[in-house]
């Protein structure tokens, strides 16, 4: 089957219903990668090494030589790996010889000899031009672009992610960042979530989900509820746990219109409470520690022994008053507040707030 060589648009659209073959090396693909890649090394990272090592000291030449051996030794496994892959991607259909999307960084050897090999079994191959290279060159120019935002703001323990999912799984434009980066913001941000991607690896999938949703596909859902009103991110500060937002679509953030949900102290406590008092005691409590500098020493040690008391009500009490002060803080740091803040006040906590939300 003839290789065709592809752009990163064409690629991407492919990688909706074919898997996508990264044949970098363990360490490439684990630093970052494109969302939902199979890691498939042509070279190991000490052949890798090996190889640039040979190419800088030596010459190209040397460098192809052993790269050829290497190859001639993975050849014996890398179809049957690939094979298994599609046979659990197409439940097993063996009649089916289905096509496959390969890259490496640059778009050069490795791929192209792993392309070549598949393509000797049958396989229609897809390679993309200028490799994983090509793809963050687009990851990088998706930040630049100009978007319709509406994000969501409201003091913490105001429900903001919660009206988001729900907002999401009915078919409005959203972009859950908090979801992207495994945190949820603040001290306690990291409690109940898996490890945090990498700066890189959470750019490619804010990058990919910036592509999803300000497409206007008109079977997709989020065209149905007219994406041209605006994607929904919640109000964020730079960070995210390590994950940093681009400071050029930060910006956008920055003065994109802000609908605030202005719910009262005591609802919020609550919410708080149900939610956070669920995790360990002593998880907590190492939370608190982490901001002692930024909370104050007495602060400090007063929510501390509120927890070990199991008085969690006032203990969350002193860390939501420490963050509605930074939260407010950061309100008046926005440049043209009075032209972008749409204040929308809510009794309770409530998934009905998405009603007044969208009023």
């Amino acid at each position: 089957m003839p290789i065709e060589q592809i752009d990163i648009e064409k690629f991407l659209i492919l990688a909706n219903e074919l898997p996508v073959i990264d044949v970098r090396s363990p360490n490439e693909f684990q630093h970052a990668h494109i969302p939902g890649a199979y890691s498939l090394p042509l070279f190991n990272d000490e052949q890798r090494r090996i190889i640039g090592t040979a190419y800088k000291q030596q010459s190209r030449q040397a460098a192809v030589t052993i790269g050829l051996e290497y190859f001639s030794e993975a050849m014996k496994s890398i179809y049957g790996d690939v094979d298994k892959i599609l046979k659990a991607r197409n439940e097993n259909d063996d009649s089916i010889k289905h096509p496959v999307l390969v890259h490496c960084w640059r778009g050069g050897m490795r791929s192209g000899a792993i392309a070549w090999l598949l393509s000797l079994y049958g396989l229609k191959v897809y390679t993309l031009q200028g490799g994983y290279k090509s793809f963050r060159k687009w990851v990088l120019e998706k930040f630049e672009r100009q978007y319709n935002l509406n994000i969501l703001g409201g003091f913490t323990g105001s429900g903001k992610t919660m009206l988001l999912q729900e907002m999401k799984q009915n078919g409005y434009p959203v972009i859950n960042l908090e979801a992207l980066a495994n945190h949820k913001g603040s001290a306690f941000g990291s409690l109940g979530e898996k490890q945090q991607p990498g700066q890189e690896m959470f750019e490619n999938l804010f990058a990919l989900e910036l592509h999803k949703v300000s497409k206007e596909e008109p079977n997709s859902k989020a065209y149905m509820k007219n994406c041209n009103d605006g994607i929904w991110i919640e109000d964020e500060s730079p960070h995210i746990g390590t994950a940093g937002i681009p400071k050029i679509f930060w910006s956008q953030m920055r003065t994109a219109p802000l609908y605030f949900l202005d719910i009262p102290f005591e609802e919020r406590l609550k919410f708080i409470v149900n939610n956070y008092g669920q995790f360990d005691k002593e998880e907590l409590i190492n939370s608190i520690a982490r901001i002692q500098k930024r909370l104050g020493g007495l602060e400090t040690k007063n929510a501390i022994n509120f927890l070990r008391e199991n008085n969690f009500k006032e203990g969350f009490a002193i860390l939501l008053r420490y963050y509605d002060k930074l939260y407010q803080k950061s309100l008046h740091n926005r440049e043209s507040l009075e032209l972008i803040l749409n204040k929308i006040p809510c009794p309770t906590v409530d998934i009905e707030n998405i009603r007044k939300l969208l009023a």
